[in-house]
């Protein structure tokens, strides 16, 4: 299980949130991952979103988006692993409850694409990413869909 996550984790969270505009209200979202270990891709999930969005694509000055999900939720469909990746040689779930993240702050790249700075939390870790997502509005519904890499090592996530 040590070989479990590769040096270079490569971690794809694909945050579907659905917010009405007004309120900024989160009805569904999904956060998803893959990790690529020995050529091998594993697909997981982590559950218990919680977020909050005041986004007004008028004023991405005044916008925030915050949200975080609960690590004890990390499913791989294979329950070995998830307890290993519970475990405090990876995410340290009884210690570290949830990763989290915070915008620091938003521009508009052109059409529906924007491009969020945020603090992103895992375990006692903290690091700025650049997290490109799109943001579509249908009716009274917002959609905003984004994905990125990070390296597992820099948040103190598994061994070398």
């Amino acid at each position: 299980m040590k070989k479990l996550l590769p040096v270079l984790l490569l971690v794809l969270f694909n945050a579907f949130c659905f917010a009405q505009v007004k309120s900024q209200a989160v009805t569904k979202s999904s956060v998803v991952f893959h990790i690529k270990n020995l050529g091998i891709t594993v697909d997981g999930t982590l559950a218990g979103f919680k977020g909050d969005i005041k986004f007004d694509p008028t004023n991405l000055a005044g916008s925030t988006i915050t949200a975080s999900v609960e690590t004890n939720t990390i499913d791989t469909d294979n329950g070995t692993r998830n307890d290993h990746l519970k475990s405090d040689s990876y995410f340290d779930v009884s210690k570290y409850p949830s990763i989290s993240i915070k915008s620091i702050a938003i521009k508009h790249l052109g059409g529906n694409k924007y491009s969020g700075t945020f603090s992103l939390t895992i375990k006692d870790k903290t690091n700025t990413v650049t997290i490109p997502f799109t943001y579509t509005e249908t009716g009274s519904i917002s959609e905003f869909k984004g994905e990125f890499q990070i390296e597992r090592t820099d948040y103190g996530v598994g061994g070398p």
